[in-house]
């Protein structure tokens, strides 16, 4: 959960070093032409828009998109669920929010859903219905969503030299939930980052996502007062932090509501955080 933005400076940047393999190779028969009944391979997803290393090695840190290219606002979805959380949703607390995601389809917005590998695990069918579904975007929130710094809201601390296997274990549980083309965005659990934690994800290769905008929505029970907070706030290019958890989050679908139709009729357009990106980077 993130109850406020915890802001920290850091130079934006990441560099990789690829190391060379022997000059020995073992020769293989050449692969037989394929046949005229050969059914073609799918083409590969279009690779995501990321933001440029710079030099320092670190993660490069994404806030919100240009400012001067129309009125455009991503609306991002924290799935959030700690790896210890399992008893409790066995006792039948909800980590999920399926009416939220019916909402957001019926309202025909795109948005991205900052995923854990834990509730990947434990909702593997929505995992796969929201990966699958062209409106929306999943983008990595850890497997664990334990912090990546000390004191960061009570959550319990992955280890540094666990970090990047964190992330990469949350990628893995989204391939085998279905989940075809998961995002190479990662945003830290609680939005807690140091120098440090940026220097251990740069060989993952991601962007790190924040926002700009806190909606409020963690633990909140005023629905009016969350969208009121989001409407406020949203600029041209904003990145929007809400959250997809039932249980900890309990009047978001019903300010999405209220949000969605604001928004529209302030004139901003609904787009995924790949968008945004894309348009950082001069795209269309």
């Amino acid at each position: 959960m993130i109850p406020h933005v915890r802001r920290v400076t850091a130079l934006c940047a990441l560099t990789a070093a690829l190391a060379a393999c022997g000059s020995t190779r073992t020769a293989q028969a050449p692969r037989p032409a394929p046949s005229a009944t050969s059914a073609a391979p799918s083409p590969a997803p279009p690779r995501a828009p990321t933001v440029a290393p710079g030099p320092g090695g670190l993660t490069p840190v994404f806030a919100h998109g240009p400012r001067t290219r129309g009125k455009t606002v991503a609306l991002t979805f924290d799935a959030d669920m700690t790896a210890d959380q399992g008893p409790r949703a066995a006792a039948g607390e909800r980590f999920d929010n399926p009416p939220l995601i019916a909402t957001l389809r019926r309202l025909r917005v795109p948005a991205t859903v900052f995923m854990t590998g834990r509730w990947a695990e434990e909702y593997p069918d929505q995992a796969r219905s929201i990966g699958r579904d062209p409106g929306f975007e999943v983008a990595n929130h850890s497997y664990s969503h334990y912090a990546f710094t000390d004191d960061c809201y009570g959550l319990p601390t992955v280890p540094r030299e666990r970090m990047r296997s964190d992330v990469e274990r949350a990628y893995a549980a989204f391939r085998k939930a279905g989940v075809p083309d998961p995002k190479p965005y990662f945003r830290f659990p609680g939005g807690c980052y140091d120098r440090a934690a940026l220097r251990e994800l740069a060989a993952a290769g991601v962007t790190a996502v924040q926002w700009d905008v806190v909606s409020g929505d963690a633990f909140a029970t005023d629905a009016d007062a969350v969208a009121r907070q989001v409407l406020e706030g949203v600029r041209p290019g904003s990145v929007v932090v809400l959250h997809c958890t039932r249980s900890a989050a309990p009047v978001t679908e019903r300010a999405v509501r209220t949000i969605v139709p604001g928004l529209r009729r302030e004139g901003f357009r609904f787009v995924k955080v790949s968008e945004l990106i894309g348009a950082a980077n001069g795209q269309r």
